[in-house]
């Protein structure tokens, strides 16, 4: 019997979303089909100035010609093999990103969310094993944001995110503010591991001051408790370092990265010291496409790129210009009440809810932006930002909150 062929009539991309996608993100009004450098471009050939890298997903910008070239060589020899085998990608990315983090062993997966799962296990797995069955509490910060898996939602300490879910997991407790204080009111006999983000993104841009990890890195080590570093978004050289805490100076024993770690594709991974490795044996753990060949040559491109003498240089010298612009108009400017970040991460706090109407405006002027709540803007450009793309950016808010005013 000849096999019929199957048609398909394409509509317009906005038509098929709609009806085809389920509704879980709240769209912009725009369609992209194109992305080079700092920029991305719509199906009506307009060309925007993207200050959210995919958030903080296209660390090196859009199509990145090293990546490009990376990836194309790579999915012209081998796609995917099972991880009952060795790559030499995956292999080769394994020894250069541990040799950056300062850490002993990897665990690679797809996503911040999975690297953060396996982050869960292996400090629960390991402190049943060392310190007894009883140990498997995790505390987590208010604000703070660690993925939409059941377990990584949970470990989410924002109530909006969880609604609707339940029964949520147990194991999770909510540190109150990012004082010690706040701290020894949440722990017990049961914690086995403190997860903390060196910046809270989603909660708004939050740097988390040093001398607090420094005292929560004396506590962990007094207690016999695990310190777990997410940073899915402040990795990969956003704040001026390879990671947050290398320039913090507090080393934790099992740090989370993902996003821009492969400057567009897919790859998340969980990082930590030989002895807490150690709690995984074969079986215990594991990722179908986690280490991907195609995703680990992008990423050992990312981190060719990135580790580059005076890169990392460039980006710190880019987050001063554009913290420094930011205060400038902030001063201008009594709605904004805040200006926080490091490198090239920034929120800009408003006094009142408009942080989404500013998007929009922004939008209208060929400028790409986010929010982290509803009272904050939060600009992740690339690392490959100019100066003259920094100054841009911020005269487009300047001038979409001029007109907001009007």
């Amino acid at each position: 019997m000849q096999a019929k062929t199957l048609l398909v009539q394409h509509t317009n991309a906005k038509h098929d979303d709609e009806t085809a996608v389920m509704g879980t993100y709240a769209r912009q009004p725009l369609t992209i089909v194109r992305g080079e450098g700092v920029y991305v471009y719509d199906d009506h050939g307009a060309r925007y100035l993207d200050f959210t890298s995919g958030i903080a997903v296209c660390g090196l910008g859009h199509c990145h010609p090293a990546l490009v070239a990376a990836a194309t060589n790579q999915i012209q020899t081998l796609w995917h093999m099972s991880n009952l085998y060795l790559t030499e990608p995956q292999a080769h990315l394994a020894a250069r990103l541990t040799e950056a983090a300062g850490m002993d062993r990897v665990f690679f997966s797809n996503s911040g969310a999975e690297a953060n799962e396996a982050a869960i296990k292996i400090a629960r797995r390991y402190s049943k094993q060392v310190h007894g069955a009883h140990k498997g509490e995790i505390l987590t910060f208010q604000h703070s944001f660690h993925g939409r898996t059941i377990a990584t939602v949970t470990a989410t300490a924002q109530p909006k995110y969880q609604e609707g879910f339940g029964p949520l997991p147990s194991g999770f407790k909510y540190v109150e503010s990012f004082t010690m204080k706040s701290v020894l009111e949440r722990v017990t006999e049961k914690t086995c591991a403190i997860m903390i983000e060196p910046i809270q993104g989603e909660g708004g841009v939050r740097p988390v001051a040093v001398p607090f990890l420094k005292e929560l890195r004396a506590f962990c080590d007094a207690r016999g408790l695990l310190l777990i570093f997410d940073e899915v978004q402040t990795g990969v050289g956003r704040t001026g370092s390879w990671l947050a805490w290398q320039q913090m100076g507090v080393k934790p024993d099992i740090v989370t990265m993902a996003k821009s770690l492969a400057g567009g594709l897919p790859m998340g991974a969980m990082l930590a010291t030989e002895r807490v490795a150690a709690a995984f044996a074969p079986g215990t753990h594991g990722s179908t496409f986690g280490g991907n060949p195609v995703a680990a040559s992008a990423a050992l491109a990312v981190l060719d790129v990135v580790m580059e003498d005076g890169f990392l240089d460039t980006v710190t010298r880019r987050g001063q210009q554009l913290y420094s612009a930011l205060c400038a108009l902030a001063a201008r400017r009594t709605e904004i009440v805040d200006v926080r970040g490091m490198g090239l991460m920034w929120g800009i706090e408003f006094a009142t809810p408009l942080a989404g109407d500013l998007v929009a405006a922004c939008r209208k002027r060929g400028l790409l932006v986010l929010t982290a709540g509803a009272n904050t803007l939060r600009l992740l450009p690339p690392l490959i930002v100019s100066a003259a793309d920094v100054e841009r950016a911020v005269a487009t808010i300047a001038e979409a909150l001029q007109e907001m005013e009007a």
